[in-house]
């Protein structure tokens, strides 16, 4: 396999495109509305309670730039929002490289676009084994697959693309956005790629400390097992 060698990217990146998925939807409401104001132009995708979250802030500006993540892949979400974001266009939007004329060929085919923010925060799994009482169905219920997949795809191509995992940096991304007329820094991009990836290493310590304390006796108790 020939590795991809990037020798060219830009500093400032525009953000045009904006991927929103969130359990904690805290600061959603002054975010995303400084996010248009940036730049009233740019297009929002989402899935679930979240689109209805941001539908419900955006009001009449939701048409013009809010679009459901199913509608743009053209796959539905499976039952219970198990399968929403696992996508190869949603995938090729994140990891595509600006400077790479075979994955700009491959948008124009697949009619996809650069994805140039995601933001993203993990189903609450620390705080559901938390709770007393807890089964272990509860546990991995909570295990959040396309979440760390978009978090570790979206830093990973950091040259490119800012991954936000915490509300908390939501007002240093708008003023850097604000300063740069609509457009983030590698500089900035490069510290919420450093916080994306502790973020899912601290989930993924906790899933692994779980299971680890959880005896199998708990787990053949949970479920009918069958003989197949």
């Amino acid at each position: 396999m020939t590795m991809n060698k990037v020798e060219k990217i830009d500093d400032s990146v525009r953000v045009n495109h904006v991927l929103i998925s969130v359990s904690d939807k805290s600061g959603l409401e002054t975010f995303v509305p400084r996010l248009l104001a940036i730049n009233p132009t740019i297009r929002i995708f989402s899935t679930g309670g979240t689109f209805a979250r941001l539908r419900d802030i955006l009001r009449g500006e939701a048409d013009a730039c809010l679009t459901q993540v199913a509608d743009y892949t053209g796959q539905p979400e499976t039952q219970g929002g198990l399968v929403k974001t696992l996508d190869f266009k949603i995938y090729l939007g994140l990891l595509t490289e600006t400077y790479n004329d075979a994955h700009q060929s491959d948008l124009k085919r697949t009619g996809g676009v650069p994805i140039d923010m995601v933001v993203v925060n993990l189903y609450p799994f620390k705080e559901t084994i938390a709770k007393a009482g807890v089964t272990p169905e509860q546990a991995r219920g909570n295990i959040d697959i396309g979440g760390p997949c978009m978090i570790r795809a979206s830093a990973k191509n950091f040259i490119r693309v800012a991954s936000v995992v915490d509300p908390g940096d939501y007002g240093q991304i708008v003023e850097g956005m604000a300063a740069g007329k609509g457009s983030i820094g590698l500089a900035l991009r490069y510290r919420l790629a450093r916080k994306a990836f502790a973020h899912t290493a601290a989930y993924d310590a906790a899933i692994a400390g779980y299971l680890a304390d959880t005896a199998f006796a708990a787990v053949e108790k949970e479920y009918q097992l069958e003989n197949s």
